[in-house]
């Protein structure tokens, strides 16, 4: 929508009232426009230059006097505002062209102003209010060119050629375009800047889920081994301190393990870029992972093989394995848990299953971790599954593509 058509609440239309510099975005209109003096100077010196040598080539026009200059000095001049009053810029360089064309004073740099005037206001947003001004400026030379020449100065002076108001009138097209052109360039530089931004932000935001879902499995499963420990420690404390020291050693590697996996995540936040200190969990620590498990209380079966995979991929079954297991220790009355890796067809599949009954509504989980398992999967376009089994007890399948590192590399 045209700036010009838009009214402000205090009844003052918007295109008279400050703007933006028109290289400016949306995001710039609070930004107070620099005053271009040295532009503006430099142009009204061309202009009075140019239009001086002009006279002295068109001796049938009137000479160059004080009004003609102030003419040009004005017409030249309002271009100081052009970027703060684009409208009011553009009618004024057009009226003070129109004057000092009717007073007979030759052709010359007086269209210049026009022209740049013209081509910020359509750049601005303003097409309107540049086209009128165009229009009404040309329709003004062919009025005064080829009917009022008989009473305007200087005396004896022929009706103007209709080729050179077609010479104008290509000119006039000629802005228009380029004018036009910027401003569908600026536009798309504009959009370009806005979709970088927006990038950024959703790597921004998959980071942060990144780092959220990583610390969430491994302190999930590193408090659930050690909240059971310590109510073993405790229970035992008096009875058999023997077993309870066992359970504190457990804590301790179980806290030590955590701090370091948390420490490694952060580190990641303090130095981005940067290579990890330590190679992140994969596969290959399964049987850590169940010798874990076997300190509170829960014995693991572990079953299969699984092929060497892509550092994400390899990170993420480890971390589904764990956060399965984990969900057995916090949710399931069953003591005994059974994995799986089998690996055919370019897919690995992960089967966790226990037997079950829930000690709580939470049979599978807060819903964190199934959501952080699910999210893991989806992002190497794997699905997950998790839920009641028919004859009892809950069951984790998951499964993953082999063939996921072109996708890892294209994030």
């Amino acid at each position: 929508m045209d700036g010009e058509q838009r009214v402000r609440g205090d009844g003052a239309p918007r295109w008279w009232r400050q703007g933006p510099p028109w290289w400016k975005g949306a995001g710039d209109e609070g930004r107070a426009a620099r005053w271009p003096w040295l532009s503006t100077l430099l142009l009204t010196l061309f202009v009075l230059a140019g239009s001086n040598y002009a006279a002295r080539q068109q001796a049938e026009r009137a000479d160059l006097d004080a009004f003609a200059r102030v003419l040009l000095v004005i017409g030249a001049g309002l271009l100081l505002w052009r970027h703060r009053r684009p409208v009011l810029v553009v009618f004024g360089t057009a009226a003070a062209a129109m004057l000092y064309l009717g007073a007979g004073y030759p052709y010359g740099p007086v269209f210049l102003a026009v022209a740049l005037a013209c081509f910020n206001a359509i750049v601005a947003g303003h097409r309107k209010a540049a086209w009128t001004a165009l229009g009404m400026l040309w329709a003004g030379h062919v009025l005064v060119a080829h009917w009022l020449y008989r009473w305007l100065p200087p005396s004896g002076d022929p009706a103007a050629p209709w080729g050179q108001e077609g010479g104008i009138a290509a000119w006039v097209v000629a802005i228009v375009a380029v004018s036009e052109l910027a401003r569908t360039r600026r536009d798309q530089w504009a959009r370009d800047r806005a979709e970088r931004a927006r990038a950024a932000q959703r790597r921004a935001d998959e980071e942060r889920l990144r780092i959220a879902r990583e610390l969430h499995d491994v302190l999930a499963h590193s408090i659930s081994v050690i909240n059971v420990q310590a109510g073993v420690g405790l229970a035992l404390l008096d009875t058999d301190p023997e077993q309870a020291r066992t359970a504190l050693t457990t804590i301790k590697a179980a806290s030590k393990e955590a701090l370091g996996e948390v420490r490694q995540v952060l580190d990641t936040l303090r130095t981005p870029g940067d290579a990890p200190r330590a190679p992140a969990p994969g596969l290959d620590r399964l049987p850590e992972l169940v010798s874990q498990a076997a300190g509170a209380g829960l014995t693991v079966e572990l079953e299969g093989s699984a092929p060497g995979l892509p550092p994400g991929a390899d990170l993420a079954a480890f971390r589904i394995v764990q956060e399965a297991l984990t969900n057995v220790v916090r949710h399931s009355g069953s003591r005994h848990a059974r994995v799986r890796l089998d690996h055919d067809g370019g897919a690995l599949r992960l089967r966790i299953d226990d037997d079950g009954p829930a000690t709580g509504t939470d049979a599978g989980g807060s819903g964190n971790g199934l959501a952080g398992m699910r999210e893991r999967a989806a992002a190497l376009g794997g699905t997950i599954e998790a839920g009641p089994r028919p004859d009892g007890g809950f069951r984790v399948l998951a499964v993953l593509p082999l063939k996921v590192k072109a996708k890892e590399d294209d994030r």
